[in-house]
């Protein structure tokens, strides 16, 4: 096939698509009849969105040239000449994208080109290779989303989905039910915690992988799914109809008093529901006597500005500033004001972060700081000052472009430098200094001037590189080889299961629902934590004079001698974590934990005297009228 007989009947057709296209007369085509119409209106609709909403002005002619290299960067012939053909990526200089039309127009002659040459080509997953790369010079933010994984990411925002409402696991090839979900239809109809699923809709589901499970087990609102139960001390198989429904996605992962008036309540993301969740946890602290608040934002890689935004204005005074947005288009410029005053406004109050706190975790945490209205306490945070819009393609798929930059009521923008690369932007965690001091005052003396800004009491700030906390708190360093390994084999849950099924009744009886009273009171035995080793033991865990250090081969574990005994503590916490939860539910589970193991939650509770000092600090150097 000659280039030239390929090109002339292909620029008719890229043109009427371009056209038809742009002025949004798309539903003409047939995806599920012509593929190739899919694929280009994809490719369409990116550019178009890249062009028209990017927070920084777009050169098409390296949009284009980076689609046409993700177009041939993965073929399945890597023996393809590609010189001299619409698929040349060695003879850039020799012509220039100009807007749209062009773009388009070569790009589809491309496509053709490979679509005919290589007829098993799988131009679906071509046509994505080319979306990605065309993402490949913008911020590290922007990013194709695939259909499946769109599918799953809008369930976790819109802070719900549908199905039978368990929490499962695999364990020895059978789906096995972890807790049944507070509420939801598989706790309503009497499926227990410890129950094994081995059968779905009449046919064996041993041996289901995890995706497995979710494509039989979740569906529409109001269908019905029939499983088969095994169940301990019941000798024939249960059998259960159960009706799919809503289920919530809780954002609150726990909220408890940590004391008589001090109040913990910890966010995992924002999501659709997280500002009534955290609403209801607050009045629920507040009735329970809180006059401080712990508000735990580690590892909450943010979510919805707007719900960000609104927890914010429960801290602050009305037309206290929140944030302001700018971006390259003017729509997407916005100032953000507090609204009625709150009635927590000017109390006690600490915000935990760390370096997985990100985006709109860092628009609370900056916007009390500014006002200096609580002590951020942790470690660096992220740095992601970048706004995103999501688009949703013609296939289901969708693209997140950034269309504006955030900055702190002080005017700082968090965001850290992305300019070296999206590979030297992902690992700049792992660069940063693992002690958390170091890591801050060397951060604090790169940051030039310009960077350098005020809160409301005169406090200094810094911009390009998350946000500092007031008081900085080592990562806790306790490390255990048996804690992965019985994570990665989920001996944590096989154990305890079995520990709920031998002392679940007892364990009722003794601590009634007193959840305060476990956590003091409650404690394995040696026999116990004799019958976890041994299962350890039974799982590939070796215990040896002769190992000078720890090491994992073939699946097993080898370690020094005593390494049992020096790591049963955490095991033991974490163990008794789960019994947690499965008494108590979800939340539980991190109460037990924070006991045993949060020391920057410890620390932070000695500082409730630095917060005074800031709030006198604050009274004293803001004006009434601020």
């Amino acid at each position: 096939m000659s280039v030239k007989r390929f090109f002339y009947p292909n620029l008719l057709s890229a043109l009427i698509l371009t056209i038809l296209f742009v002025t949004d007369v798309d539903s003409v085509f047939s995806s599920e009849q012509n593929p190739s119409r899919t694929h280009l209106q994809k490719y369409i609709q990116v550019q178009r969105q890249i062009l028209d909403n990017y927070v920084d002005v777009v050169d098409i002619d390296e949009l284009y040239k980076n689609s046409l290299k993700g177009l041939v960067s993965r073929m399945s012939d890597s023996t393809v000449v590609i010189q001299g053909t619409p698929l040349d990526t060695t003879n850039f200089a020799e012509f220039k994208v100009n807007d749209l039309r062009q773009s388009v127009m070569r790009f589809e002659q491309a496509y053709n080109y490979l679509s005919q040459l290589k007829p098993e080509e799988d131009m679906d997953k071509r046509t994505e290779d080319a979306i990605r790369f065309m993402f490949k010079d913008l911020d590290p933010h922007s990013i194709y989303i695939e259909k499946e994984d769109n599918e799953r990411i809008q369930e976790e925002f819109d802070g719900k989905f549908q199905g039978i409402g368990v929490q499962f696991d695999i364990i020895n090839d059978t789906i096995t039910v972890v807790t049944p979900l507070t509420g939801g239809p598989s706790e309503s109809i009497g499926i227990e915690a410890g129950d094994k699923i081995v059968s779905i809709n009449d046919s064996s589901a041993v041996g289901f992988t995890n995706d497995k499970v979710v494509k039989n087990l979740r569906g529409p609102k109001g269908s019905k799914v029939r499983v088969g139960i095994k169940r301990h001390g019941v000798s024939d198989l249960i059998p259960f109809t159960i009706i799919r429904d809503d289920i919530p996605i809780y954002t609150v992962d726990a909220s408890y008093m940590l004391d008589s008036k001090t109040g913990y309540i910890k966010v995992n993301r924002f999501a659709r529901t997280t500002y009534d969740e955290f609403i209801s946890a607050m009045k629920d602290l507040k009735a329970q006597g809180m006059t401080q608040l712990i508000l735990d934002l580690r590892n909450n890689g943010g979510g919805f500005m707007d719900q960000a935004l609104r927890i914010a204005d429960e801290f602050l005074s009305s037309d206290m500033k929140l944030l302001s947005t700018r971006g390259r288009k003017s729509r997407f410029n916005q100032d953000f004001m507090a609204t009625d005053e709150d009635a927590f406004f000017g109390k006690p109050m600490m915000i935990l972060i760390n370096e997985g706190s990100a985006s709109a975790s860092e628009i609370v945490s900056g916007a009390i700081q500014d006002h200096d209205l609580g002590l951020i306490v942790g470690r660096r945070s992220f740095g992601k000052g970048l706004v995103q819009q999501q688009y949703e393609l013609v296939d289901g798929s969708s693209i997140r472009v950034t269309i504006s930059k955030y900055y702190t009521p002080s005017g700082r923008l968090v965001q850290k430098p992305y300019f070296k690369g999206r590979e030297d932007y992902a690992y700049e965690l792992i660069k940063r200094s693992h002690d958390a001091m170091s890591d801050a005052e060397q951060f604090v003396e790169k940051v030039p001037d310009s960077l350098r800004y005020s809160t409301d009491a005169g406090r200094t700030v810094y911009g390009g590189g998350g946000i500092v906390p007031d008081h900085i708190v080592e990562d806790d360093t306790t490390q255990s080889a048996i804690l992965g390994l019985m994570r990665r084999k989920r001996l944590d849950l096989e154990f305890v299961l079995s520990y709920m099924e031998k002392n679940g009744d007892k364990l009722n009886k003794k601590y009634n629902k007193d959840l305060v009273k476990f956590r003091k009171e409650f404690a394995f035995t040696d026999k116990d934590m004799l019958d976890f080793r041994n299962l350890l033991m039974q799982n590939g865990f070796v215990e040896s004079d002769t190992t000078m250090k720890t090491t994992i081969r073939n699946d097993t574990l080898f370690a020094m001698k005593g390494t049992y005994e020096k790591e049963r503590w955490i095991a033991e916490g974490f163990l008794k974590a789960y019994v947690a939860r499965q008494v108590w539910g979800a939340q539980s589970f991190y109460q037990v934990y924070n006991d045993v193991f949060d020391t920057t939650l410890k620390e932070a509770m000695k500082l409730w005297g630095d917060v005074k000092k800031l709030q006198d600090y604050r009274a004293s150097h803001v004006s009434k009228s601020k």
